[in-house]
């Protein structure tokens, strides 16, 4: 099945799924997720790995639910939010030799009305952020994060996530990078309205320019970590 962007009906299917998060109005249109939200989101995937291994050649890309389809169902177990359904869909293409958040990748979210595309890693476990605050420090690799921070947001995306008030012990608080030593991950992205291609093959070159935009940090997470 070749990809012709993400349709009317699947945007619809969206927002019913925000606005009737329940089991029986899932399974009434059980039809809408397998043909307008899994179809269309595995006929991408597959499109845009060619394009996304120009960009990071070992990337894995896995067209289907729990490889790159992030799972609809959420898990609630330790959640107040009872809500059984994501109201999105989330798809991963990871680096590394298993799939998991403890590596640089790219990501994408598609909701209702909204869009979000990135690379990185949204929050470091405790070895990841030891590394990484080691390569801050580092004179060579911090300058070359800054510098790439730098330029990634005056392309007009945003780099996060500043998770903590204080630079870490025995650092100077007025340390050259130390907003970047306040941060409990790493990544970039752009956010925004649904673009006027979404709803064809023409996406997929939407997309791939804006992951081979914040590329640089994702390369310099996977050299550096």
């Amino acid at each position: 099945m070749g990809f012709d962007g993400f349709s009317k009906r699947t945007v619809r299917f969206l927002a019913g799924l925000r606005d009737h998060n329940e089991k029986a109005w899932f399974e009434a249109h059980r039809d809408d997720y397998e043909q307008a939200f899994l179809a269309p989101a595995a006929a991408f995937a597959e499109a845009l790995a060619p394009r996304l291994r120009k960009i990071e050649p070992d990337v894995n890309v896995e067209p289907r639910v729990n490889g790159s389809i992030m799972r609809i169902n959420r898990d609630v177990r330790f959640s107040k939010d009872k809500s059984p359904y994501k109201d999105h869909l989330d798809l991963w293409f990871w680096t590394g030799d298993r799939k998991g958040w403890d590596s640089s990748g790219f990501f994408f979210r598609l909701a209702a009305d909204r869009l979000l595309l990135g690379a990185g890693m949204h929050r470091f476990e405790a070895d990841a952020r030891a590394r990484y605050r080691a390569a801050v420090l580092d004179e060579r690799k911090g300058a070359a994060l800054a510098a790439t921070v730098v330029k990634i947001r005056k392309a007009g995306y945003d780099v996060g996530t500043e998770s903590y008030k204080k630079v870490p012990g025995g650092v100077p608080a007025d340390h050259p990078r130390a907003a970047l030593l306040r941060h409990g991950g790493l990544h970039a992205g752009w956010e925004g309205k649904h673009p006027a291609v979404l709803g064809k093959s023409a996406f997929v070159d939407f997309v791939a320019t804006r992951f081979a935009a914040v590329a640089p940090l994702h390369r310099w997470l996977r050299t550096s970590l």
